[in-house]
């Protein structure tokens, strides 16, 4: 028997991935809470929220947000000093949402939506937040995702975090390190 929600196979080239409108906030929001595994606090600093959909129907949410403060794997592979990377840190945004909602199930969809989101990234924090960005990140929990996804759109994978989230003003070990991959967009 066939699941209700299961989106048939589709053609890829019929998805979309658009902004979300003020009016979708609290759907998206929902969604994200009930269904994502770290569930939905606030997105730090400044964020965009999008949402990929066929023929307007939603399969999956993805998130931007500012960046780690520090990271340093990533600081090493860019290669700014301290201070340019305090002048320069606005222009990475942090992925740091993405959910396939529940019954979507098509191979390749992920990447894919990965790609699209990409393709338009940049412009759309131009337009909303007044200048382009020239990398995208992401941290993966390896103990839950393998980045599957995002290794077939074509993200560079770092290395691993320490383990430490930033509470406050001080950095808290709590010994989950995760897996950062990056994405130039310029």
């Amino acid at each position: 028997m066939e699941d209700a929600n299961q989106v048939p196979p589709v053609e890829l080239s019929r998805v979309r991935v658009r902004l979300i409108g003020a009016a979708e906030r609290a759907e998206w929001d929902r969604l994200m809470r009930a269904h994502h595994y770290l569930g939905l606090t606030a997105m730090v600093g400044r964020s965009l929220r999008y949402v990929a959909e066929l023929e307007g129907r939603w399969l999956a949410l993805l998130g931007w947000a500012s960046p780690a403060l520090k990271c340093a794997s990533r600081d090493a592979w860019i290669g700014w000093s301290a201070t340019l990377q305090w002048q320069r840190l606005g222009l990475l945004a942090n992925n740091s949402r993405f959910l396939l909602l529940p019954g979507v199930r098509v191979n390749n969809l992920a990447s894919r939506i990965l790609g699209l989101n990409l393709a338009r990234l940049s412009a759309d924090w131009q337009a909303v937040h007044g200048h382009r960005l020239l990398l995208a990140e992401t941290f993966i929990d390896p103990s839950r995702f393998a980045g599957t996804c995002y290794r077939a759109a074509n993200w560079i994978e770092l290395g691993s975090t320490r383990g430490f989230a930033k509470s406050n003003r001080s950095y808290v070990e709590h010994g989950a390190a995760k897996r950062i991959w990056v994405y130039p967009l310029h």
